[in-house]
């Protein structure tokens, strides 16, 4: 290769460069279009009086909204299922309870969600798609399953994200 080649295909390189770097900083910038907030749960136990609460805001109402319970449990985890209560409080509105029975496993395919050695992290949809209207939100997650305290239980947390 002489000069002049090598010249061009190195200011070839550059543009290039400059190009997915710039894509890169504009793909970055968007914003994130979900809430997502887990809670510890100390020595693996999620105890019936640990109610943990969740607070966020909604600004945008053109869109659709889905809401998740999150859980990550170990393989000792006893059960195929987990019963909660969703208490949740809209703008302007008091406070609502739902009972939700929630699929962890089946016989078919064992453990539902994703799983690295021994500990499983699963959102299961807790609405389908919903309008939320603007302001600030509060739920509040409550066991009710008939074990207390729930063992095997690392975290719980709620996710939002919207609907595309």
């Amino acid at each position: 290769m002489d000069n002049i080649q090598c010249s061009m295909l190195t200011i070839q390189l550059k543009r290039l460069f400059i190009s997915l770097l710039s894509a890169c900083i504009l793909v970055s910038c968007t914003t994130v279009d979900l809430y997502e907030k887990t809670v510890f749960l100390p020595n693996h136990e999620w105890k019936g009086d640990y109610k943990p609460e969740f607070n966020f805001t909604i600004t945008d109402t053109t869109t659709l909204y889905q809401v998740f319970f999150v859980i990550r449990h170990t393989e000792k985890y006893n059960y195929n299922n987990i019963w909660i209560n969703l208490y949740s409080q809209p703008p302007g509105d008091t406070l609502h309870k739902a009972p939700y029975e929630l699929e962890l496993a089946n016989n078919k395919k064992g453990w539902h969600g994703t799983g690295m050695d021994d500990i499983y992290e699963q959102r299961r949809p807790l609405t389908g798609k919903i309008p939320l209207k603007a302001g600030q939100y509060k739920l509040i997650l409550e066991n009710i399953m008939r074990e207390d305290p729930l063992k095997e239980v690392l975290n719980v947390g709620i996710r939002i994200e919207k609907v595309k």
